[in-house]
């Protein structure tokens, strides 16, 4: 017995010996590939074009209803017998000012209402809705505008309603960005091609070197992947493995070609003066004359949310609720609630800024306020650090004024020129190492390179980005955050497929619902673009530019009574 009792206890010991031995050997190796990138094998290579990490149920649940949100009014394709001639016409559709309502003339504080008709080739009305307007209500010789709000009936009519802010003439513009069956094919490119736009790194070990593609999404072949997901994040990114070299002998991050993949007569649907960015003609007068306001005039009624200007809600009758951000006079931005915006001349931007670190995060339209600051003001002198001149990451100083500001470009996915893997960051690691405070300032701008991919992926970089900004708001509460949203750029086929105002806009709600209700600031680059007189641009001109950068500086010194 007792020879049986030793053998037992024996057993006993061995057997635990080898579960910490395991568990040793397991706990090293999750250490290892916390160091060295994964490379995936067939094995558990992704069977789709992208993969996303597991969220927390409130993240997830977050995810679902911002997705249910933005979902866009059913759409019809091209097909045998649905030909480009029953697609919406710009020339043939029309739009007409509705009468004042209870009579009379316009005045300051009212409410202007528009009808949309739209027809198709051959003159025939459109029965469902889906197209994407945008309208604008303005006075070029008052250098005067204010967006409006499109709304959509279902049934091939819209209405745009304008707030009257001015006294004097107003003009209507309504615009056709895209047809109905444009939209479906923008939806599927999304859906089936979010690989379009391939990136591709250089991998160098000696005089070895070999360059892959990379993407968020990338299409399962028998060829391993290097994985370079983001340990912090969880942002994914993922190259296809050199043949002959290691995964971390990367070096390098590029953006590589455009694969249109559009179907027949699919390109007919996105044609510069025909269907895309169309304006629409009126019935009759698109001018109304505005009279000063009524003495008994409290305030302008609302209008509809602004955080939407072509909204993908399936709405049948205007649900009238809120009003327009701000609106131009005289080519200066007026702010509707919130911070009065202020004009700031150099002298007066070195004083606002006098003393404070400025970090700016994000794509090329956040750059160009880096830019327009650097030029703005003689002092602030920028270094050159021997970056790549679209890229960065820039650092300018003022020593008399002790300003610093400083850019860099987010992370992938990130359409850039040659730049150093090292130089690749995630906003919210960024955020993480700021140490924050009264004299520290956050500008962020990421929306433009998001298009061509699921709107989950820019869902999840905004929640890991909100994360950062909230905490850096506990332990440094006094830090200005001011973040840009995405504006309307020119259209032509390339930028269309790769980066709509359809794409920008539903990323634009989402910006906007993702940081309601924290403690930051909105410069709304949307309404400042598509209020103004000048052409759209991806990158604004420079008195559109200007207007932001005043806002921007009008959330960091507000003037008292503001």
């Amino acid at each position: 017995m007792k020879a049986r009792a030793w053998i037992q206890r024996d057993c006993i010991i061995i057997f635990l010996f080898v579960v910490v031995f395991v568990i040793i050997f397991v706990l090293q190796n999750m250490e290892l590939n916390e160091i060295i990138p994964k490379v995936l094998t067939d094995h558990d290579m992704h069977r789709s074009f992208c993969t996303f990490q597991p969220l927390s149920p409130e993240n997830a649940k977050e995810e679902r209803l911002l997705l249910d949100s933005i979902v866009w009014p059913e759409t019809q394709p091209l097909s045998a017998r649905h030909s480009l001639s029953q697609t919406s016409d710009p020339a043939h559709s029309t739009f007409t000012i509705l009468p004042r309502k209870g009579g009379g003339q316009w005045r300051v504080g009212d409410q202007l209402e528009v009808l949309i008709k739209i027809c198709d080739f051959q003159h025939h009305p459109k029965t469902s809705g889906g197209d994407f307007l945008i309208a604008r209500l303005h006075n070029l010789k008052l250098g005067a505008g204010v967006a409006g709000q499109v709304v959509d009936h279902l049934n091939g009519s819209y209405s745009a309603v304008f707030s009257l802010l001015w006294e004097g003439v107003a003009q209507v513009e309504v615009t056709l960005v895209h047809p109905s069956e444009a939209v479906t094919v923008l939806q599927r490119l999304t859906s089936k091609q979010p690989d379009r736009i391939d990136f591709k790194s250089l991998f160098r070990s000696g005089s070895l070197s070999e360059t892959t593609t990379c993407n968020v999404c990338l299409r399962p072949t028998q060829r391993p992947l290097c994985n370079f997901t983001d340990l912090r994040t969880g942002e994914p990114w993922f190259c296809y493995k050199p043949l002959k070299l290691s995964c971390d002998a990367r070096i390098d991050h590029i953006k590589g070609d455009l694969k249109q993949n559009l179907r027949a007569n699919e390109e007919k649907l996105f044609q510069s003066g025909v269907n895309l960015k169309v304006f629409i003609p009126a019935s009759g007068p698109a001018i109304v004359t505005i009279l000063p306001k009524e003495k008994e005039k409290q305030k302008i009624p609302p209008l509809l949310s602004h955080d939407f200007l072509s909204g993908p809600t399936e709405v049948k009758s205007i649900n009238v609720t809120s009003g327009p951000s701000g609106y131009y006079y005289q080519g200066v931005w007026q702010a509707l609630g919130g911070t009065t915006v202020h004009q700031f001349n150099a002298s007066a931007t070195a004083q606002c800024l006098k003393g404070k670190d400025v970090h700016m995060y994000g794509d090329s339209t956040i750059r160009q306020w880096f830019e327009f600051l650097s030029t703005a003001l003689p002092d602030l002198k920028e270094f050159d650090l021997h970056n790549p001149p679209k890229f960065g990451p820039f650092i300018a100083l003022s020593y008399a004024n002790n300003i610093l500001v400083k850019y860099r470009c987010h992370g992938p996915p990130i359409r850039s020129p040659t730049v150093p893997v090292s130089e690749l960051r995630y906003i919210a690691n960024e955020l993480d190492y700021l140490k924050g405070g009264v004299n520290t300032v956050v500008v962020l701008g990421i929306w433009a390179h998001f298009s061509t991919f699921p709107v989950e992926i820019y869902i999840r970089r905004l929640q890991n980005i909100r994360r950062a900004v909230m905490q850096l708001l506990v332990r440094a509460p006094d830090t200005k955050v001011i973040i840009r949203t995405a504006n309307p750029k020119a259209l032509t086929l390339y930028e269309t497929m790769t980066n709509s105002d359809w794409y920008s806009l539903r990323r634009d709600y989402v910006l906007r619902a993702m940081f309601k209700g924290l403690n930051v600031h909105l410069v709304d680059a949307w309404e400042m673009v598509l209020a103004h007189h000048l052409p759209h641009n991806l990158h604004p001109q420079t008195p559109i530019i200007k207007n932001m950068v005043d806002v921007f500086l009008s959330y960091i010194c507000p003037q008292k009574g503001s």
